[in-house]
C-alpha cells in the first residue's frame, strides 16, 4: 500500500491511495468467512454456508465495502501521522474511474482525494490588544420594570368591567369584507404598536365594538398568531380593517409586597421587608448585567479575532464538502450562509491554536458543573419551588450528559469559555461604566 499527498497550493492538496491485492485480500477474505458464519440462506444450515458461495454471491459487494473501509481508515491514520491540519473531510475525485475496475479480487486500485488545509496565521491576541468590559448600572426604570414583572408573575387573574393598558381582551375579530376572516382570539394590548389604536382599546366594556387596522396594530408574527393564519397570509392581507367585539377582559393583578410573595421568590425567610426585597432585586438584575457584559466582551473578541485573521481558506473545496455532506442544501442557502460559516471556521481555528499553544484541556468535572448550572437555571426559569438535593442535581446532570448531542454541546461550550478566559488574561481590558439603556444600543 502506498499513500502520499501533494500540495496544490497553501490550502489545497490531493491524497493518493494505491492498493495491491495483497493489501486488501486478507481483510476481504476474513469478511467473507465472517459472513459465511452468520449467513442464513435457503438450502444451507445456519452458519454452514460455504465461503465459495458467499464469494460468488456477495463477493463484489463485500470487496467494495472492505476497500472503502480500508481506504478511509488508512487516510485517517495518514492524516494523523503526517500532522496534516485538514478542514472538513477528504472528498473523492475521479469517482467514475471505479467503473474501469473488474472487482475480481486481482485489481490494483488507485484512489484520489482532495483535501482542504488550514492556513498558517498568527493568533491576533496580544498584550497590546485592548477591549472594553462594561460595568452596567441598573437604573430606576429598569429596576421598577423588573419588580413589576415579578409581581405580575405571582399575581392573580381578574375580569374588570373596563379595559386598561396591559389588559388582554378576549374578543371576536371580523374582517371588514364579505366572506372575510372571522376569529375569536385574545388580544394582548401590550403588543399593540400604534399609539392611537392602543388608546382605542382602552376604556372598553363587554360587548363594545371598535374597528382597528390590524396591520398597523401588530407585527406580522403577532398578527398571524392572533388570526390563526400563516405569516405570509398575514403579511399580504388585502383588507386590514377588522371589527373587534369584546367578550371578556382579563387582567393580571400584581401580587402584594407581602411575606407570602417574598417567600415564593426567596424561600428561607431571608427577605422580610420591602427594602430587603428591592436590594435582592437589584443584586439579581446587576448579576444578570454582568452576564450581559461578559457576553458582549466575548462577542467583541470573536469579531476582532475573525476580522484580524487575514488568512486564505480553501473556499471552493469547503463549498463542495458542504454540498457533499448536506445533499439537501440548496445553492442559494449555501451562498447566503457561507460567510457566517467561514467566520465560525476562522474562530474555530483560533480556538484550536490557543488551546494547543497553552495546553488547555476540558475536564469532565467542568462539563458536569456546566450541566448543573443549566439545570438550576431551568428550575429558576419555571419557578419550581421544589427543593433539589446535590445528589438529585448530580443525577439530573448525568442524565443530561447521556444525550450525546447535549454532551457535545456542553463540552464545546466549556472549551469556548476556557479560550475566552485565557484570552481575557492575555489582552488589555478596560472597565467602563454605562447605563443599561445605553448598553442596549451598543452593537452586541
Amino acid at each position: 500500500m502506498n499513500i502520499s499527498h501533494k500540495k496544490i497550493d497553501d490550502v489545497n492538496a490531493n491524497i493518493t491511495v494505491e492498493l495491491a491485492p495483497e493489501d486488501y485480500y486478507p481483510a476481504v477474505d476474513k469478511a467473507i468467512k465472517d459472513q459465511a458464519k452468520k449467513a442464513n440462506l435457503p438450502g444451507f444450515r445456519p452458519g454452514k454456508v460455504p465461503t465459495g458461495h458467499i464469494r460468488r454471491t456477495y463477493g463484489k459487494a463485500i470487496l467494495f465495502d472492505e476497500i472503502n473501509r480500508l481506504v478511509n481508515e488508512k487516510i485517517s491514520a495518514y492524516i494523523t501521522e503526517t500532522k496534516l491540519d485538514v478542514l472538513g473531510q477528504p472528498l473523492p475525485v475521479d469517482s467514475d474511474k471505479d467503473e474501469t475496475y473488474a472487482w475480481d479480487f486481482n485489481d490494483n486500485f488507485k484512489f484520489n482525494y482532495e483535501i482542504g488545509l488550514a492556513p498558517e496565521f498568527e493568533v491576533p491576541f496580544t498584550a497590546q490588544t485592548e477591549f472594553i468590559e462594561y460595568d452596567i448600572k441598573a437604573d430606576d426604570a429598569t429596576l421598577a420594570e423588573r419588580v413589576k414583572n415579578l409581581r405580575r408573575s405571582y399575581g392573580k387573574m381578574t375580569n374588570p368591567d373596563v379595559s386598561e393598558e396591559g389588559d388582554v381582551l378576549y374578543a371576536d375579530l371580523k374582517q371588514d369584507k364579505e366572506g372575510g376572516i372571522e376569529k375569536t382570539s385574545s388580544i394582548r394590548t401590550d403588543l399593540v404598536e400604534d399609539a392611537k389604536i392602543k388608546k382605542a382599546l382602552i376604556g372598553l366594556k363587554k360587548e363594545d365594538k371598535v374597528k382597528i387596522d390590524v396591520k398597523k396594530a401588530f407585527k406580522v408574527a403577532d398578527l398571524a398568531r392572533l388570526l390563526g393564519i400563516p405569516e405570509g397570509v398575514a403579511k399580504d392581507l388585502d383588507v386590514t380593517k377588522f371589527e373587534i367585539t369584546v367578550q371578556n377582559i382579563n387582567r393580571l393583578e400584581e401580587s402584594d409586597l407581602d411575606q407570602e410573595f417574598f417567600d415564593k421568590l426567596f424561600p428561607g425567610g431571608e427577605v422580610t421587608t420591602e427594602e430587603q426585597f428591592h436590594t435582592k432585586v437589584k443584586e439579581e438584575v446587576e448579576n444578570l448585567f454582568k452576564q450581559n457584559a461578559a457576553q458582549k466582551l466575548r462577542n467583541d473578541m470573536y469579531t476582532f479575532g475573525v476580522e484580524s485573521v487575514d488568512a486564505k481558506l480553501p473556499e471552493e473545496f469547503l463549498k463542495r464538502w458542504l454540498k457533499a455532506t448536506n445533499p439537501e442544501l440548496k445553492e442559494e442557502d449555501l451562498e447566503e450562509g457561507f460567510g457566517g460559516f467561514l467566520n465560525n471556521l476562522k474562530w474555530t481555528l483560533v480556538e484550536n491554536r490557543v488551546i494547543t499553544a497553552n495546553n488547555l484541556e476540558v475536564k469532565y468535572d467542568e462539563v458536569i458543573d456546566l450541566a448543573k448550572e443549566r439545570i438550576v437555571a431551568q428550575i429558576k426559569m419555571y419557578n419550581i419551588d421544589e427543593e433539589i438535593t446535590d445528589e438529585q442535581l448530580q443525577q439530573y446532570a448525568m442524565q443530561m450528559l447521556s444525550d450525546k448531542e447535549q454532551a457535545n454541546r456542553l463540552f464545546e461550550e466549556v472549551k469556548a469559555l476556557k479560550v475566552f478566559d485565557h484570552l481575557a488574561s492575555t489582552v488589555k481590558i478596560k472597565s467602563k461604566k454605562i447605563d443599561y439603556d445605553k448598553f442596549e444600543k451598543l452593537d452586541n
